[in-house]
Parts: C-alpha cells; structure tokens; sequence
C-alpha cells in the first residue's frame, strides 16, 4: 500500500472526514512527540535532512504543560529546613 493512497488509508482506517498522507503523518509525529519521543527520533523516521522542518510538530501541547514540575516542588526540606 503506497503512503500516497490517502482513500485506501482513509477507507481501511473506517475514517468518514476527508484526509490526506499529510494529515496522517502530522498526527503520527503528533504523538509520537506527546509520547516523549525525542525530536531527533522523529527526525531520522520521517527522513527530515534540516531539522526545522521537523521542529513543526513541537507546538505547545496542554497535554505535555500539564507534566512539567518545578524544579522547586522537587526540593524536600526537613522542619530544621535543610535537604
């Protein structure tokens, strides 16, 4: 099946909205950066020479905001406040 084959992709996946290869890339490296793989991974699989091209998927994900701790609340003090 060629990757360019966006209906056949379309019909076996049971998807009713239009998409394209393109879209399903997207979203393949969409998740795959949620999923904590890193960039440069992502790069080598879609074969990207210039890593900007790659860098498009590194939007800001409410997902990915919500798993950031302060370096602060990792800090345990003790009642005489020391580490």
């Amino acid at each position: 099946m060629m990757l360019n084959d966006d209906k056949l992709w379309q019909a076996n996946a049971g998807i009713k909205k239009e998409i394209s290869a393109h879209s399903l890339i997207h979203s393949f490296s969409s998740h795959l950066l949620e999923s904590g793989v890193d960039l440069r991974y992502i790069q080598e699989i879609l074969e990207h020479k210039n890593s900007e091209t790659t860098e498009i998927y590194t939007y800001v994900s409410s997902k990915n905001l919500e798993k950031i701790v302060s370096p602060i609340d990792t800090i345990n003090l003790n009642k005489e406040g020391e580490r």
